[in-house]
């Protein structure tokens, strides 16, 4: 039986709890599509492991998905917030009517690799070569690293070489077994290639600036509606600020990549490489330069990849990059 002095002590108890302070926002709930196995998840998981997400007013809600055209279809129809995909794309939507807008995310690219003892030191002993290429004829570092063959070398790689596109996986498997001279593939699986006895040839990234850019560009964004951002500009800021402090912990913490290991599917020296890529792929520069050297590699790749790629834009739509970002 509790006594008086019992019941008067938690009564005490009760209004002590009720005067203490109530957070000063509501958590708004944000919905990000993203695919099941690919690296945004690794900063994701970060994020809500540490509760970034609860610390900046939102509730992360990450829908895995299994292919890049199916996050894409739900993000047009309404069915999610946000995604991650790259300027290029968005730059088409919105040339075409759609509102979306990218903050970048991250500015990692793939690379020609091969291997340690080839005897291939230049872009020019590419010339009548077995190349594998993910992502397909029309992927981005595939165009900037034939625009600067083209260019400086008067080299047409896909007239000269054997090239032979594929899933990233397979290319890397093919290049691991010796059936391909050479792989552009995308960055994480660069990594995991240099960890095992390959090296990078010439990386989209050093092939944009030699085209142009005056820095890095990021590559992918988290892209979403302006109508939505203007609708719940607490949820995009929240979200920006949750970003950002995954990405930093991300770029100082060594431990927080030993977590990450089972995610990663990978340990040791591979995983130290995909830790060291991933940092050098964060952005670290005003939205403002990065949106103007994607306008400048823009026009290039338009050139190179006419309107399969970009539709029939010739300039980057104006708001591809979303300028509003938190201080």
């Amino acid at each position: 039986m509790i006594s008086r002095r019992g019941t008067l002590r938690l009564a005490a108890l009760g209004m002590a709890a009720a005067l203490v302070p109530k957070p000063s926002f509501a958590t708004v709930k944000v919905r990000i599509g993203v695919l099941k196995f690919g690296t945004v998840s690794w900063a994701l998981d970060t994020l809500k492991h540490h509760k970034f997400d609860a610390a900046n007013g939102i509730d992360l809600e990450v829908v895995d998905f299994a292919g890049e055209d199916a996050t894409n279809v739900a993000m047009l129809a309404g069915a999610i917030d946000m995604i991650v995909s790259d300027w290029l794309w968005v730059s088409r939507q919105r040339s075409e009517g759609v509102d979306l807008t990218l903050v970048p995310y991250s500015t990692a690219v793939g690379a020609i690799m091969v291997k340690e003892g080839a005897p291939i030191r230049t872009i020019t002993d590419l010339r009548g070569k077995k190349i594998g290429v993910a992502g397909g004829p029309l992927d981005k570092s595939w165009l900037l690293i034939q625009a600067l063959a083209r260019r400086d070398h008067g080299l047409d790689l896909a007239a000269t070489s054997d090239i032979v596109f594929g899933a990233p996986p397979l290319i890397s498997e093919k290049a691991m077994q010796g059936e391909l001279d050479a792989v552009l593939n995308f960055w994480h699986f660069c990594a995991r290639l240099e960890a095992n006895s390959f090296r990078r040839l010439i990386g989209a990234d050093a092939a944009a600036k030699a085209l142009g850019a005056s820095g890095a560009v990021s590559a992918l964004g988290y892209v979403f509606h302006d109508k939505w951002a203007n609708e719940h500009p607490d949820a995009v800021t929240g979200f920006i600020k949750a970003s950002a402090q995954s990405k930093d912990l991300l770029a100082r913490s060594d431990d927080e990549w030993l977590r990450l290991a089972p995610i990663i599917r990978a340990q040791g020296k591979e995983l130290a490489k995909l830790r060291d890529r991933y940092r050098e792929g964060i952005p670290r520069r005003p939205v403002a330069e990065d949106a103007a050297d994607a306008g400048k590699l823009y026009r290039v790749l338009a050139e190179i990849g006419g309107e399969k790629l970009v539709g029939r834009a010739p300039e980057m739509a104006p708001g591809t990059f979303w300028q509003e970002l938190p201080q």
